[in-house]
Order: structure tokens, then sequence, then C-alpha cells
């Protein structure tokens, strides 16, 4: 396992790691590389696969929501005040950048994990453009795309691996 560090006293995933008790360490929090190695194996048993996610949205007032998910604390959503919000939480735009960020990040650094390399620092820069006078209906009636009209990423990676294996 190239620079991988293996911890021994890490609890895994329960059901999904075949090797009890073994980690990929760095700098970032400890990955169950067991509990991995068996969610690949099972995605490669059924690639086909479909998983239901489910997310109630119930509106407070204004523009603040509450999502909820699985058993999870509410997940708020608002907007800024200048869009009539009360600013409490990311506004749903936002929250869409953050939900993409996050999946980046996971698939990159599982993927890193499972070819043994030790990622230290991962951070992911997104923005976005996006013309909200589609999604509110103001301004030009035209019909207009809603939604992002593009997305950048900038991916910040320090790991123990050649830069053209990463």
């Amino acid at each position: 396992m190239s620079a991988a560090t293996i911890a021994p006293n890490v609890t895994p995933t329960p059901g999904l790691s075949p090797t009890p008790g073994t980690a990929m360490t760095g700098c970032l929090a400890p990955i169950d590389k067991g509990g991995l190695d068996a969610l690949i194996a099972k995605g490669r048993a059924d690639p086909a696969a479909i998983k239901t996610l489910k997310c109630r949205t119930v509106a407070e007032g204004r523009f603040r929501h509450l999502n909820m998910i699985r058993d999870l604390p509410p997940y708020i959503v608002d907007e800024p005040p200048g869009l009539l919000g009360d600013d409490t939480a990311p506004n749903p735009s936002e929250a869409s950048l953050a939900a993409l960020g996050s999946c980046l990040a996971v698939g990159i650094h599982a993927n890193a994990v499972a070819q043994g390399i030790v990622v230290r620092v991962l951070e992911i820069e997104l923005e976005a453009d996006i013309n909200i006078t589609a999604v509110w209906g103001t301004g030009d009636t035209s019909p207009k795309p809603v939604g992002f009209d593009a997305v950048r990423a900038k991916v910040k990676l320090e790991a123990d691996a050649p830069q053209a294996d990463l």
C-alpha cells in the first residue's frame, strides 16, 4: 500500500468491512478501507442497482425551508435579504453547489483510498453563473434556461502520489 499507514483501532462501518479495524490514514480523518473495498465489490456485483434517495421539504415562511433527510436534523435552506429571505442558511443554488462539491470530494477521496493513496488535503472551490430571473419569473419574460449556465471547479489535492497519478 505505497505511502499508506494502517490504523488498527478504527471501527469499520457495520456490515461493510471484510477486514475489521483497517483504515487508510493521512492528515484527513481515516476511511475504513475494508468497508470501501466491500462497497466497491457490492457495486461491481450489481452495477445496475438503483438507490432511491428521499427528501421532504417544508416551507416555514418567507423563503426559508426545512429539508428532512433520513433521520438527520432538518437541513435549512434560505435566501439572503436581497432575495427576500432571512439569510439564516445557504440559498438553494448555494446548497446545490455544496452538494456538488461534496459529491466530487467523496468521489476523489474514495478513488484515492481505493488505490492506496493517502490524501492530506482535499479542497474543492466551485462557482456558478445563474440568471435568477428565469427561476423567479422576473425581468425579461422571454424563455430562458432554468439553473446554472456554467459551473467551474478548482480542486486542491495534496496526496502521497505522483502528480500524474492524481
